[in-house]
């Protein structure tokens, strides 16, 4: 069972359920000029983001782990954009190798985008991982941790210099609705039992691992409050992907085809889904607005995460703590 951090009251989830659409592709405006980089790529929202920014002009590099499955979704794409968007310019598709499973090759990432000499102006964080069975990373931290939120936040400051000498430039963090559902027993994040899987299940961790990202994100966007670089976070809604490739592995056979059926029977398609991150990456209100360090929910709506995950002492706890594990992991 999991304790809320939160009262019922104070929970948002439901509130998914009852927002209007606040974003359109038509409202994407032209990105000629502009680089992006979004993890994730070749699949789901990922995908259907960089097929976004690629149809309005943007150059796109697909930060993936393997470059067959990253080539194969830039033959798909290209195709998608001639068929969806004929007037398009032809679409700058690039891959760029990313493994967040590992610290180390998080930050050779990043310098390799770096040697390319190129500005950085848009960078969505969208790869994740979520419900995996106990494991641990390269780095020997817990897997749904350190992949949504460690190798992110190591490619993520990578990049950082490139991104403000940039601007105006966008950083969108995804996280999710469940980062309300983590365990009040953790009180935070108990980064002492990070790696204990007794303490947590499955479900726990990745709660734990998305209020990282809505902390992580409220943390950058306050170091650069005076800086033309805008950085926001995303919960997607329900949206029917790979991400819950590991139902089967936690669930069992049987169950976890049944949650895959309902998943795509129930959640919104991908297009739809990366609408929010979209709004967040392109939309022209988020510079006129200076919308900084918020959060949104679909689609392109605001709305106040938990409580916890406004904690600025935690926010900067978590700050030191990744900080000094990528000073101890990241091999030169």
């Amino acid at each position: 069972m999991h304790f809320f951090t939160s009262s019922p009251s104070q929970l948002a989830w439901w509130k998914t359920n009852f927002t209007p659409n606040g974003y359109s592709y038509d409202k994407i405006p032209d990105l000629t000029g502009k680089v992006a980089i979004v993890t994730g790529a070749n699949s789901g929202l990922g995908y259907a983001t960089t097929v976004a920014l690629a149809a309005h002009g943007a150059r796109v590099f697909l930060a993936c782990r393997s470059q067959q499955r990253a080539n194969e979704a830039i033959d798909n794409a290209k195709v998608e954009i001639a068929s969806k968007y004929p007037n398009a310019p032809a679409p700058q598709l690039e891959f760029l190798e990313l493994d967040l499973n590992d610290m180390t090759k998080s930050h050779q990432a990043a310098q390799e985008f770096l040697k390319k000499g190129l500005p950085l102006h848009i960078l969505v964080n969208n790869s994740g991982i979520m419900n995996c069975p106990f494991d641990l990373s390269a780095d020997g931290i817990e897997t749904q941790f350190a992949v949504n939120h460690m190798g992110h936040f190591v490619f993520t400051m990578g990049l950082l210099d490139k991104i403000k000498a940039s601007q105006p430039s966008r950083i969108v963090v995804l996280s999710s609705i469940a980062h309300e559902m983590n365990p009040a027993s953790l009180h935070g994040i108990d980064f002492d039992t990070l790696n204990d899987s007794t303490k947590t299940d499955n479900w726990d961790r990745y709660a734990r691992s998305k209020l990282a990202n809505v902390l992580f994100g409220k943390a950058l966007a306050r170091r650069l409050a005076n800086e033309k670089v805008w950085v926001n976070i995303a919960h997607p809604g329900a949206v029917h992907t790979n991400l819950n490739r590991s139902a089967k592995d936690s669930m069992g056979e049987a169950l976890g085809k049944l949650s895959d059926y309902l998943n795509s029977k129930l959640s919104m398609t991908p297009e739809v889904g990366a609408l929010t991150q979209l709004y967040l990456a392109t939309s022209p209100e988020v510079e006129e607005k200076d919308i900084r360090g918020r959060y949104f929910i679909p689609i392109a709506n605001e709305i106040q995460p938990t409580a916890e995950s406004k904690d600025e002492e935690l926010q900067e706890k978590l700050w030191t703590f990744s900080e000094k594990l990528a000073r101890e992991k990241v091999k030169a």
